[in-house]
């Protein structure tokens, strides 16, 4: 299958519902040459097909986030140039589960592919969407990343803890959630 056509078919029969996510997620998880396709089509905010390919790219790495290893350094550029909610949602999401694993105490090769680079951009991007409007999930997902990356880099606690007391009291129930657990976790 091409790039087009994967767009073409994720396009017009991808809906919110999570069974539709999760039955074009199938097709690329029993074909993983279709996921370079995938993460290209994603970061092309001008692909019609790009939110709903976001979609399917966080179901997809759910089951193999070992997939993205090869495309680390695309991932990291990218990520930072993503602007539609509905794109950086799964992008926050996917950057989450990347730093729950590399923190895990279960056995992963995450830490022979992620590099301090990667790490710093994630962060970097992390704090982007912290500062600005994004949607309680991006954040929320950002809280928990860059708390798990904070235990690499120190000056990443004081920062996120600044940032959460600084905007606790203005947000969201969901936020106010979020940050209090992850400010509980950081004293």
């Amino acid at each position: 299958m091409t790039k087009q056509e994967l767009a073409n078919l994720i396009n017009t029969r991808v809906t919110s519902y999570r069974e539709y996510r999760l039955k074009y997620a199938q097709i690329v998880l029993q074909d993983q040459k279709l996921f370079k396709h995938l993460i290209e089509i994603a970061f092309d905010e001008s692909n019609d097909a790009a939110i709903k390919v976001s979609w399917v790219l966080d179901f997809v790495m759910r089951e193999r986030l070992e997939w993205i290893y090869p495309h680390l350094d695309y991932f990291t550029t990218n990520i930072s140039k993503s602007k539609h909610d509905s794109i950086v949602r799964p992008m926050a999401k996917i950057c989450e589960n990347l730093a729950l694993t590399y923190n895990s105490k279960k056995p992963s090769e995450i830490r022979k592919h992620l590099t301090k680079k990667h790490i710093e951009k994630i962060i970097e991007t992390g704090f982007d969407w912290m500062i600005t409007d994004q949607k309680v999930a991006v954040k929320a997902y950002t809280m928990e990343t860059l708390y798990q990356f904070g235990k690499e880099f120190d000056w990443v606690h004081d920062e996120l803890k600044l940032i959460i007391q600084q905007s606790i009291m203005d947000g969201s129930a969901g936020y106010k959630s979020r940050g209090k657990k992850i400010l509980q976790r950081l004293k």
